[in-house]
């Protein structure tokens, strides 16, 4: 269990929070490139962190992400006129470039003198937050001061035929998501039936957390054969990144968009190759992680108010333990329906919920080390030079001392090489 004071502390992300605050320190996915792929197209309503904000691309084909709320009236500038090297308010005229510098301002008087014009537009100037284009999403950077480099995420320096990215909101806070994607013990429950790895059949017996120098790995170990543990590493980089051992690999991003909703991005990619058509239906039918969304929106077909479409008929056949279509729903059934932010302190935790627990202590020391002073983990880029695995080692093999060396990535993708 976790006391109330912890559990806000982890899971509240708006401006002023701890963990907000945190998560400033990194680039946070906002977009899809492609909804912003010319100059002056129409601009794009985004929500992270609690900020309701804008993107747009201006005519130089520059991304701007600027508070939603003009300075003036605090009109919404999501209905202005992106023309002309800004996007202009449609209420009163004013219009802000990319750094949300006020550029125009027809609404005052002519008469005004050139040096009042100015300190008139100097009052006007928006929020606006950095942005960067990488495989295929537009990032930004909500902290203060000169962002970081980005990250060295292996699928971010792939060509765009080796990964497939797809997104849907998730109706919970961003932490009971991400322990989702961490707890090791629902494998052989939750996605019973619907997976044809048969080592997911048993419990895990073993549990090892380690911290890094970009984030957590999680190892899990089964006992499938006498005197072997089949070991499954995987990497939460901070700080809200996860990598999965399976073939092809996949990530997942849980980018909080409030308290109380997360945006998933869930990511298939390969190393060494173009994904397959079979590899890409799988995910474009919204299998595997993926969900399966309402055309043209970021919500999904199965949801909580339609019981995610759950057959009965099939989970009473033993063919799907739940009756739910695909991993990715299935994680969210059980995630959204323990509430918006769910109370840890009712929790009875069991053995199974090591991993989740270390967890929980690494984040609450990562904010502890904020509140001192001491650097964030993860801003080295090449920190995140690393790939979750699965491998079979004697019971006596230490994998404390063998995990931090077995995640590594020696060599960079030969995009960047």
């Amino acid at each position: 269990m976790l006391s109330k004071e912890n559990n806000d502390l982890l899971t509240r992300v708006s401006f002023g929070t701890p963990m907000g605050q945190l998560m400033r320190n990194y680039w946070i996915p906002a977009s899809f490139a492609e909804k912003v792929a010319e100059p002056d197209c129409p601009p794009v309503r985004i929500r992270l962190l609690g900020e309701d904000l804008v993107l747009f691309c201006d005519s130089a084909g520059k991304l701007g992400l600027l508070e939603e709320a003009c300075p003036h009236r605090l009109a919404s500038i999501f209905y202005g006129r992106n023309e002309g090297g800004g996007i202009r308010c449609v209420y009163h005229g004013l219009k802000f470039d990319v750094n949300g510098n006020c550029i125009d301002a027809p609404c005052v008087p002519r008469s005004t003198s050139p040096e009042q014009l100015a300190q008139i537009k100097h009052s006007m100037k928006i929020k606006a937050y950095p942005c960067i284009e990488r495989a295929g999403l537009i990032w930004t950077f909500m902290g203060e001061g000169v962002p970081p480099p980005f990250p060295e995420l292996e699928w971010t320096l792939l060509p765009d035929s080796h990964r497939y990215t797809s997104r849907h909101i998730q109706e919970c806070n961003w932490l009971q998501a991400l322990e989702g994607g961490f707890d090791a013990p629902h494998l052989t429950f939750l996605h019973g039936g619907d997976h044809k790895d048969r080592t997911r059949d048993v419990v895990p017996s073993f549990y090892e957390v380690a911290q890094t120098d970009f984030g957590f790995i999680v190892a899990t170990g089964r006992e499938i054969v006498p005197e072997v543990v089949h070991w499954n590493l995987n990497v939460m980089l901070m700080p809200f990144h996860k990598i999965i051992s399976t073939a092809p690999a996949a990530a997942h991003i849980w980018a909080p968009i409030d308290d109380e909703t997360t945006m998933l991005y869930s990511i298939d990619f390969h190393p060494d190759r173009p994904l397959s058509e079979t590899e890409l239906q799988r995910a474009r039918d919204g299998a595997w992680i993926h969900c399966e969304n309402v055309p043209e929106t970021d919500h999904s077909v199965r949801h909580r108010q339609n019981d995610y479409l759950i057959d009965r008929a099939l989970q009473a056949s033993g063919a799907s333990f739940t009756g739910i279509k695909g991993f990715g729903t299935q994680d969210c059934a059980v995630q959204e329906t323990m509430g918006s932010i769910v109370d840890r302190s009712r929790e009875r935790l069991l053995i199974g919920d090591s991993a989740i627990v270390k967890l929980r202590r690494l984040l609450l020391q990562a904010l502890r080390d904020q509140r001192d002073g001491r650097r964030p983990l993860g801003l080295n880029p090449a920190s995140y030079r690393v790939r979750s695995l699965r491998c079979e080692l004697p019971p006596d093999a230490k994998m404390s001392e063998l995990m931090h060396e077995l995640v590594r990535v020696d060599r960079k993708p030969a995009a960047v090489v």
